[in-house]
Order: structure tokens, then C-alpha cells, then sequence
């Protein structure tokens, strides 16, 4: 399906997944607004190859246009939204033995404490607002993800955007989660809430006047910042890790390019590259993870007062858990993000490589 995609991006003189389609084929791309100098040939420059990113017949949108990156936030919602509701039960129970870790001793203890006490539905509370906060949280962060990685990429130029990658993945992820995070706070808010707090509410419906009541609008976004502390940090290891861990995958184990790789082989070292990307995001977010339950269970309390009482070792509860969860969702996302962009057509630029102006310089060294 991307045979011809996959050529064209390996005949580009960019080689990397920032790089904008142009056409030389004498017509005026009205998107860019590109014409030929005075005295310049219209087509193709002799001894000079360019190739549209989404050039493909099967692609369904142009690389970096708006439909790009709107069929790439469809993308986000699916992967986030399901993945996380599908581990509310493991959420739960990581959850509540972060707030309370003298009645759920561990996770096996948690999940038959909690079955005991509420019944096998109680695995499934806070479901809802999951579903729609992390529906909305991967709309943003993915859609985004996309616009300011090709943004920040063209600021850079050809040269930098590929000696300091791993830069350009760190700054658009987190520029991009800032925007996910005010989406996602208030229903994160609400789960916690549900979650946590027994005999507040069972149910969105429930929680949300209750919350509006007791607190205000303002109960809604007080985590809002231990949010941005917990999720910024992870996302930007999420996105970072994932990209350099592809790289290295196709560099170093893949015995073939990639271009010679079926989609499905393709996939699985997605979901190789998510799973190995989300372990280190446990460990980087975990202890502001604990920080935004433990504020959201307790009415008036600030992160500062949430911290000091923790203590350090306090901040690690439900590691364990959250490892497996993290790391399980985060290779999900990935091979579902990835395998939506496969089902809609979305082009998928392979990973960088180094552009032929530097490959000179290094010669000529």
C-alpha cells in the first residue's frame, strides 16, 4: 500500500518526517504560495531529487495539511481513549493504593478488597469520564504533536531539525500536552474523585454537581499543574523514546529496511518501541501520578501540603502497577495510532535520515 510513498520519501533529499511537499511541476501550489525564480526552469532541477511526502496514490491527505493533522488527532482519540478505559480497573486500584496504601497492601490485595467490598462492577468505576478525558487528552496531544513537530522542525532548517531531533520531539510534545492537559483536567478530576473517595458518586453525572458544589469551577483545574507536572514529563519521554527507539530498531534488530517490511512487521516494532518508550514514562511521571491523586481525593488540600506529607518514599506507592499499566497503554496507543494511520491512509514518513548536505560536509571533513 505505501510501496510508492515509502520510494518517494527515500528519493527526498530531506529524508526526514519534517520536511513539507513541493511539487515542481510548473504549476503554483497554492497552499505554499512557491514560484520559480526569473529565468528558472519549471520542472525538476537536474541532478536534484523532490518528492511529495503524501505523494502516493493511497494516501488520503498531503502530508503536514490540515487534514493531515485532524485524521492524526482522530487517531489520538482512538488510541488514548480506548486504551485507557480498557485499564480502569488497573487505574482503579493503582489509584486507591496511592491514597490509601494501609487498606490495599498491594495490587493483588487491592483488586480482591475492592471486589469484596463493591462487586466485580466496582473494577469499572470512573470508566465515563476516562473515556471522554483521554478521548479529548489524545485529540490534542497527538494532533498537536504533529503540527508543532513539522513547525518547530522548519524554524530549525533541514540540517538542525536532524542533528537535534530528539530536541525538536521533546519541545513539541511538551508544547502539545500543555493543550491536552487543560482538555483532560476536569474529567481526571472527576475519576479521581469517583475513584477514591467512598460514598461521593458513582458516576459522572453524580460527581460533577457535587464537585461544582463543594468547590467550585475551580475544583475542576486545582491539579491542573501537578497535571502538567505528571503528564509533561511522561509525554515528552512517551514521544522522544518512541522515535530514537524506531530508529534504533530498524538500525540495530530489524534485519531488513523498513521499507521492505509488511505493514504488520512494521506494527509490531511500533508496539515494541511504545512498550519500551512507557516503561521509562512510569518511572519519570510516578511521583506527581501520586501527587494529582492524592490532591483530588482530599477537599482543600495544595501540592505543596500533599508532598510534605508523602514524604519522598510516599511519592513511589503503586510504582509496580503503573508500570504495567503505563507500559501496556503506551504500546497500545502506539500500534493502534499507528495502525489507524495504516487504515485512513495517513502517510508515515520512515525514520530520519541524515540529509545529503550534511553527508557531504562529513566527507569533506
Amino acid at each position: 500500500m505505501f510501496s510508492s510513498f515509502f520510494q518517494t520519501a527515500k528519493n527526498s533529499p530531506f529524508k526526514t518526517p519534517f520536511s513539507q511537499a513541493h511539487c515542481d511541476d510548473g504549476k503554483v501550489n497554492s497552499q505554499l504560495s512557491v514560484q520559480p525564480a526569473v529565468g528558472q526552469q519549471s520542472g525538476p532541477v537536474v541532478g536534484r531529487q523532490i518528492a511529495a511526502a503524501a505523494s502516493a496514490s493511497t494516501d488520503s491527505c498531503e502530508f503536514g495539511s490540515n487534514k493531515y493533522f485532524a485524521l492524526c488527532g482522530i487517531g489520538g482519540i482512538l488510541s488514548c481513549g480506548t486504551t485507557h478505559t480498557f485499564v480502569v480497573p488497573l487505574d482503579l486500584v493503582k489509584c486507591r493504593l496511592q491514597v490509601d496504601p494501609a487498606k490495599y497492601k498491594n495490587l493483588i490485595h487491592g483488586f480482591k478488597v475492592t471486589v469484596a467490598e463493591e462487586g466485580a462492577v466496582g473494577l469499572a468505576k470512573g470508566w465515563f469520564p476516562t473515556l471522554i478525558g483521554y478521548s479529548l487528552q489524545g485529540l490534542c496531544k497527538f494532533g498537536f504533536y504533529e503540527l508543532f513537530k513539522i513547525k518547530y522542525a522548519d524554524i530549525l532548517g533541514e540540517e538542525n531539525a536532524y542533528l537535534y531531533r530528539t530536541y525538536v520531539y521533546l519541545a513539541a510534545s511538551a508544547s502539545a500536552e500543555v493543550f491536552a492537559d487543560i482538555a483532560l483536567c476536569p474529567f481526571e478530576a472527576a475519576k479521581v474523585k469517583i475513584q477514591t473517595v467512598p460514598g461521593f458518586a458513582n458516576t459522572f453525572r453524580e460527581a460533577v454537581p457535587k464537585i461544582l458544589k463543594e468547590e467550585g469551577i475551580t475544583g475542576f483545574y486545582k491539579g491542573l499543574v501537578p497535571l502538567w507536572m505528571r503528564q509533561i514529563p511522561y509525554t515528552m519521554m512517551k514521544f522522544a523514546c518512541f522515535e530514537r527507539t524506531v530508529e534504533l530498531l530498524y538500525k540495530y534488530v530489524v534485519p531488513k529496511p523498513r521499507t521492505d517490511c509488511s505493514k504488520g512487521e512494521q506494527l509490531v516494532v511500533t508496539f515494541a518501541a511504545g512498550y519500551i518508550a512507557g516503561v521509562f514514562c512510569a518511572v519519570v511521571s510516578h511521583p506527581a501520578d501520586v501527587v494529582v491523586s492524592k490532591l483530588n481525593q482530599s477537599k482543600g488540600a495544595s501540592a505543596g501540603s500533599v508532598v510534605k506529607s508523602l514524604g519522598f518514599m510516599g511519592m513511589w506507592n503503586g510504582l509496580t502497577p503503573r508500570i504495567i499499566m503505563i507500559g501496556t497503554l503506551t504500546a497500545l496507543q502506539w500500534f493502534i495510532y499507528d495502525g489507524v494511520k495504516v487504515a485512513l491512509g495517513i502517510p508515515r514518513p520512515p525514520p530520519p535520515e541524515m540529509p545529503a548536505s550534511l553527508k557531504a560536509k562529513e566527507k569533506s571533513k
